[in-house]
């Protein structure tokens, strides 16, 4: 049995995950070196990110969760 998928929050997350790397000015490479973490299946909304992973990118990002979700708008 395949695990639930919420593919509109997927996608809103993966959006707002790519405009905060482009905004911080490093390539999906480099996140992948600084946090082991293949952004490229996230921001394809290919990947059920968890929230642990979520967390890590919000650390790197120098964000709180909290303001992840305030300003996803959902």
């Amino acid at each position: 049995m395949q695990p639930w998928r919420d593919t509109t929050l997927l996608e809103a997350i993966a959006g707002k995950l790519k405009e905060l790397r482009v905004a911080k000015g490093v390539s999906q490479e480099t996140v992948y070196e600084d946090t082991g973490i293949h952004i490229g299946k996230i921001e394809t909304a290919r990947y059920n990110i968890t929230v642990s992973t979520l967390s890590k990118l919000c650390n790197y990002y120098g964000i709180t969760l909290k303001e992840f979700f305030d300003k996803l708008g959902k």
